[in-house]
C-alpha cells in the first residue's frame, strides 16, 4: 500500500497505541485522534477518560506524531445513549458497544478524519478488511480470544474500504511485546471492560439515574412467587448474580436437595411487570432453538441468500451453525444445529460464513 496519511483513533489502550506504531513503520502519516465519548459526572473514581487521554498523548509523544482532542460526547448522547435507554425502558438488553461503532467510531470520528484530509482511518480493534473484486469483506481477527468483528458487524462498504486495522493480523501477545520492545508507556496497561459511560462504577447503580423502577413480582416456573424485583430494566437474560432470592427447596424433599441451585432470569414479561426466574442452568426456559431478529446490517450491502451459517448470538459464544432464513425486508430468522443459551432480546445476532462476518440484526425475540 502506497504511503498515505492515516488518522488513528488513539484511546489510551495498548492496541491503538501499536497500531499508529505500525502504520508508521509502514510509511504512513500518522495522526492521532483521541475521542472523548462522555463527559456527565466525568470523574476519576469511575470513568477513566482523563487518564486514559494522558496514556494516549503519552504514546504520540513517544512515536512523535500530532494528537487531536476531540469531544464527541453531544453525538454519542444523541445517538448511541439515548437508544441504549429506550431499548432498557422497552425490557431489552442492548449492546452499545456495536451502535457506538456504527454511529461514532466510523461515522463521527471518520467524518472528522476525512475533514483533516485523512485517505483512511484506523483503530485497534482485532479484525480485518479483505478487498475482493471492488468490494470489501470484515473478517475475524486473527487471535480467536480477542477478535471483535461481532461488534463491528454494522459497517458499510464504504466504512471499510476507509479503515484499516494493524492489529487484526496479530495475537494480543505479540501486540504487547511490540508495545514493550518500543517502549509504548502503556504496553502493560490492562485493556478497559464494560461500557465507556458506565465505566467501573455498579452497572444498577448508573442505570437507577435514567429509569424508573417499578418493583413487582418474581415468579417461578411452577407460578410461585418467592420474591419481588426492582424494575424489569435492571435484568437481563441469563443473569444470575444480583437477583436478590435464595435458594428454594421443594416442599417435603430430602435435606440438600436442589436448596442451592443457582437461579437465572428466564422471561420478561412486560405487561404483567413479572420477573420469571428458573433454577439450574440448562432449564428449558433458558435454552432457544430459533431466534427471529429485526433491523438488519449487511456488510455487503445485501443481506446472504438462505442456508446454512454460523451466527453469534452475544460476543463471548463459539460460532453456532444454523439455517438462515431471510424475510425480503428488515429482518431474518436463524434455526439453530443446537439450541442456545439465553438469547436475549436487544443483543446482536451476527452472522459468519467461516472468517468472513457478513452483519447481522438486532434479536426481536427467541423461541
Amino acid at each position: 500500500m502506497k504511503p498515505q496519511r492515516v488518522v488513528v483513533g488513539l484511546s489510551g489502550g495498548v492496541d491503538s497505541a501499536v497500531s499508529a506504531h505500525l502504520l508508521q513503520q509502514q510509511g504512513h502519516e500518522v495522526v492521532g485522534i483521541f475521542m472523548k465519548n462522555w463527559e456527565e459526572d466525568d470523574d476519576d473514581e469511575y470513568c477513566s477518560s482523563n487518564v486514559d487521554f494522558v496514556d494516549a498523548a503519552a504514546v504520540a509523544d513517544v512515536l512523535g506524531i500530532e494528537i487531536e482532542h476531540v469531544n464527541f460526547a453531544a453525538d454519542y448522547k444523541d445517538r448511541v445513549f439515548a437508544e441504549f435507554l429506550r431499548e432498557y425502558r422497552a425490557g431489552r438488553t442492548p449492546n452499545p458497544d456495536v451502535l457506538c461503532n456504527a454511529e461514532i467510531k466510523f461515522k463521527a470520528f471518520l467524518d472528522h478524519a476525512l475533514r483533516l484530509g485523512a485517505e483512511k482511518i484506523a483503530t485497534g480493534h482485532y479484525a480485518r478488511v479483505r478487498e475482493q473484486g471492488g468490494s470489501f469483506q470484515l473478517l475475524k481477527g486473527l487471535d480467536p480470544l480477542k477478535d471483535q468483528s461481532y461488534f463491528l458487524h454494522r459497517l458499510t462498504q464504504a466504512q471499510l474500504s476507509k479503515t484499516l486495522f494493524p492489529v487484526g493480523e496479530l495475537p494480543k501477545t505479540e501486540v504487547r511485546r511490540i508495545a514493550a520492545e518500543v517502549g509504548l508507556p502503556n504496553a502493560a496497561k490492562r485493556d478497559s471492560t464494560g461500557i465507556c459511560f458506565i465505566g467501573e462504577r455498579p452497572f444498577r447503580e448508573f442505570l437507577n439515574r435514567y429509569l424508573a423502577n417499578t418493583p413487582g413480582p418474581i415468579q417461578d416456573d411452577r407460578g410461585r412467587t418467592i420474591g419481588e424485583h426492582v424494575g424489569l430494566s435492571f435484568y437481563t437474560l441469563g443473569q444470575r448474580k444480583g437477583i436478590g432470592i435464595g435458594g428454594l427447596k421443594e416442599r417435603g424433599a430430602p435435606r440438600g436437595a436442589g436448596a442451592h441451585a443457582p437461579w437465572f432470569v428466564a422471561r420478561k414479561d412486560m405487561a404483567r411487570n413479572t420477573l420469571h426466574v428458573v433454577q439450574g442452568h440448562d432449564h428449558p426456559w433458558l435454552l432457544s432453538q430459533r431466534l427471529r431478529a429485526d433491523d438488519t446490517s449487511w456488510v455487503a450491502g445485501h443481506a446472504p441468500p438462505p442456508g446454512g451459517l454460523a451466527a453469534k448470538a452475544r460476543y463471548r459464544q463459539h460460532d453456532a451453525g444454523c439455517a438462515f432464513a431471510n424475510d425480503g425486508t428488515h429482518g431474518f430468522d436463524l434455526r439453530f444445529e443446537q439450541a442456545q443459551w439465553a438469547v436475549t432480546p436487544g443483543q446482536s445476532a451476527v452472522l459468519y460464513d467461516g472468517d468472513i462476518c457478513l452483519g447481522g440484526g438486532v434479536i426481536a425475540g427467541a423461541a
